[in-house]
């Protein structure tokens, strides 16, 4: 038997005052009930009421375990109503995780957005450049740049992953302009690093990956070769929208662009569940609205952009 119903039925049982009310409200037989009675009694090993052909009363223990039966009921139904209330309003702490580059660009700004959206939502924002196990590691959903691996996670398609390279107007000046990716052996390249291994750029024009000479600044962080570019040390590869605003300002010039890594795909991922919550709902249909394949490009001015880190 179900110890919980039993302790639902016990309880019914002592409220009552007789077996015959609580089996109403059960829908159950007298008997029924007493055999659950007898099932928690023999769990127990000890006797809960004591009856008589007149009356029932309840033992020292019983009166105790009904006591704490009723406070594990309510829990229970606490829990419930906090659950139900749950899904029918976006509440509760969602935890997301991204790229550095991409959530510092672009997820947190939009996500300032959502919370006006959503005031009963609270967001948990992790940044982190290796690909985090959702369910392991708790997570509601993570937005993922390239091939993405048999997960059995739920993939929502979002706007391609475009790359731009660019240097600034003052080192194109002392240096010239590159015209081909064989002239980059001339020029200071800015190397983005996973670990200690640097990342080669993936070019069009040559078949897989294009070695560059050793740079003489490496960062793990795009925000820190881009900073590097801007200070006109050297040319950068990173996302288009990491550089939109110093691209629309004339503080970084696009150069090669007919050379330039095919985009990448980007998806919205979340765990499979039936009965996703609605915090997890609406920022699914918000990150669509947003980046979707049918949104809007977005605009470097607004903050609305999408980056990644590594090239």
């Amino acid at each position: 038997m179900d110890k919980l119903r039993s302790m639902e039925i016990f309880v019914a049982v002592v409220d009552a005052g007789n077996f015959t009310a609580a089996a109403s409200r059960f829908n159950l037989s007298p008997v029924m009930v007493g055999k659950h009675i007898a099932q928690l009694e023999a769990t127990l090993g000890t006797r809960l009421l004591t009856r008589t052909t007149r009356r029932q009363s309840l033992t020292e223990i019983g009166a105790q375990y009904a006591d704490q039966c009723r406070a594990i009921l309510m829990q229970i139904e606490a829990a419930e109503r906090g659950a139900e209330a749950m899904r029918s309003v976006p509440r509760g702490r969602l935890r997301v995780t991204a790229s550095t580059s991409f959530g510092n660009e672009w997820l947190a700004p939009a996500l300032t957005d959502y919370l006006r959206l959503h005031p009963e939502v609270s967001v948990d924002l992790n940044l982190n450049d290796r690909t985090v196990d959702l369910v392991d590691e708790g997570y509601d959903a993570a937005i993922r740049i390239g091939a993405l691996d048999d997960s059995g996670m739920i993939a929502r398609p979002l706007q391609p992953y475009k790359m731009a390279i660019c240097a600034s107007p003052g080192y194109l000046r002392q240096h010239g302009t590159p015209h081909t990716p064989q002239e980059l052996a001339q020029h200071e390249c800015l190397d983005f690093v996973v670990g200690d291994i640097g990342v080669s750029w993936r070019l069009q024009s040559v078949h897989g990956k294009r070695a560059l000479p050793p740079s003489r600044f490496r960062a793990n962080n795009g925000q820190a070769l881009r900073m590097a570019a801007l200070k006109d040390f050297g040319i950068v590869m990173q996302a288009e929208v990491l550089l939109a605003q110093d691209i629309a300002a004339g503080r970084l010039v696009p150069i090669l662009n007919e050379y330039l890594p095919p985009p990448r795909t980007m998806h919205v991922v979340y765990p499979r569940d039936r009965r996703a919550t609605p915090k997890l709902t609406t920022f699914i249909d918000f990150i669509l609205e947003r980046l979707g394949p049918a949104a809007p490009l977005p605009l470097a001015s607004s903050r609305k952009r999408t980056t990644l880190t590594a090239p």
